[in-house]
């Protein structure tokens, strides 16, 4: 859906006047003499060694852990984040019956075939009969009058589809890294609302936080509301802080064995599971005891012990939001393959942005162009009458975290060095003109670090001329 903004724009004060809202961290700013950054690395331009480390950027600033936020400010941040912006869907609020209208029009809204020639792995376009037998498939006949939300819970991490099907449709033959049907991942322990279900039964078109899609019936267990929605709602949690992590292989219960856990994702702990009592064949010491959903045979729900070994990269709580845990957080996917939609059990360059901070507990939207207008974060928006100057000038007042979207794209600012604005982003691509004068067609396919300044849309635009908002999070009085 379109989302106009509802809230006026900031006015920045005079003397900022072309820059971005003032933060409680502040800009980048030398705290000590700059770190030697060692030889400069082939083939990024300016790149060097040092600049792939959280810590050379973190040393560059006066006060990297001073709070951008406390939780108090976060949890009001997110409060206006699920009243300010529709893309933030509260299922907990759905009608306890909805009307044909209302799931068909939910379904149609993201089900809509392209205009675009789609193609298979192989090359060859759709046919005819395979898109009608994938639009026959979103059973739009059988919907009822009225249908109730049923509840479930995420068992493993589960591709949300355009479409309910597995194919994989590419725009471009030779390109099959963008599936066109991949909109996104969720993750184990989340919630939905199950609207409809596919005429061929394996596919459950539900209603998440962040998403409306097509998830596969075998990752969801079914449950009354309240158990669903008050699956962790009390601690104590671990929150995964890594990049991923996983649960420890258990063969005496496969459904919570080696699960892959991404960044963010908070579970409850069984605080008073027994020392001395194993856990699907294993004693627990050297572990946390979480509580995981897992779907018995009839598709209901069942909540189980499951083993997250200490080894793994977690907290007890979100982390504090501050520059040093942003860039920290931000550097632990760095190299990390692109995945268009969550594709490939990795993320694209929104899910990268969203993931980190969700790990401070920030909700963010799920989609760039969500995301980029969103009126419950600072927003400072661009048209195509902000100047060079304007624009330059934005780049240089950018601090740690602060979000930089252009079409289809969203990069996190890390810092500024030898005259350059650095970004952090989860890119297929990119470009800069090379010692030669020509450009460099970058087949980066992953979480890199750039500088801003020399990144090009094509030859004669620059990625800063087709920014379009800047993101800022920053206290906000109630």
């Amino acid at each position: 859906m379109i989302l106009a903004s509802r809230e006026p724009r900031w006015h920045w004060p005079r003397r900022l006047t072309l820059a971005l809202c003032v933060l409680a961290a502040p800009a980048f700013a030398l705290a000590a003499p700059t770190p030697d950054p060692g030889a400069p690395l082939p083939y990024v331009i300016g790149l060097h060694e040092a600049y792939l480390t959280p810590d050379y950027w973190a040393a560059r600033l006066e006060n990297a852990d001073t709070p951008v936020l406390d939780r108090t400010q976060i949890d009001a941040q997110n409060a206006r984040m699920r009243a300010q912006d529709s893309h933030i869907q509260d299922i907990a609020v759905l009608p306890a019956q909805l009307d044909a209208a209302a799931v068909r029009g939910s379904i149609t809204a993201l089900s809509s075939w392209p205009t675009r020639t789609l193609y298979n792995d192989k090359g060859q376009a759709i046919t005819p009969a395979l898109r009608s037998a994938i639009e026959a498939n979103l059973g739009l006949q059988s919907i009822p009058a009225q249908t109730t939300p049923q509840y479930g819970l995420v068992v493993k991490r589960a591709a949300l589809r355009t479409f309910p099907t597995r194919e994989r449709v590419f725009s471009t033959v030779g390109d099959t890294d963008i599936d066109r049907f991949q909109e996104s991942a969720l993750f184990p322990g989340d919630k939905v609302a199950v609207v409809h279900r596919s005429a061929d039964g394996r596919w459950l078109f539900v209603h998440s936080e962040r998403y409306s899609a097509w998830i596969e019936a075998d990752t969801i267990a079914s449950g009354d509301k309240a158990t669903v929605l008050g699956y962790g709602a009390k601690g104590p949690y671990r929150i995964v802080t890594g990049a991923t992590a996983q649960t420890t292989y258990t063969p005496e219960e496969p459904r919570v064995s080696r699960l892959q856990l991404d960044m963010g994702v908070r579970l409850p702990v069984l605080a008073g599971w027994p020392a001395a009592k194993p856990v699907n064949g294993q004693q627990a010491h050297a572990s946390w005891v979480v509580q995981l959903p897992v779907r018995e045979s009839d598709g209901r729900l069942k909540l189980v012990p499951a083993l997250l070994p200490r080894s793994q990269d977690t907290a007890a709580d979100y982390l504090p939001l501050t520059p040093r845990l942003l860039l920290q957080q931000a550097f632990k996917f760095l190299g990390e393959r692109y995945g268009w939609g969550h594709d490939y059990d990795t993320r694209d360059c929104s899910g990268f942005v969203s993931e980190i901070y969700r790990s401070f507990g920030v909700l963010l939207p799920r989609n760039t162009s969500a995301q980029a207008v969103s009126p419950a974060l600072d927003r400072l928006p661009f048209t195509t009458k902000d100047g060079k100057a304007v624009r330059d000038r934005a780049v240089t007042d950018l601090q740690v975290g602060d979000l930089v979207y252009i079409p289809g794209h969203v990069m996190m600012a890390i810092g500024h060095v030898d005259g350059r604005t650095w970004v952090i982003h989860d890119t297929a691509g990119g470009s800069w003109f090379g010692a030669d004068g020509k450009r460099v067609q970058a087949h980066l396919n992953g979480v890199s670090v750039t500088p801003l300044e020399p990144m090009m849309a094509s030859d004669s635009v620059r990625y800063i001329d087709r920014i379009t908002n800047i993101q800022r999070l920053r206290a906000k009085t109630p």
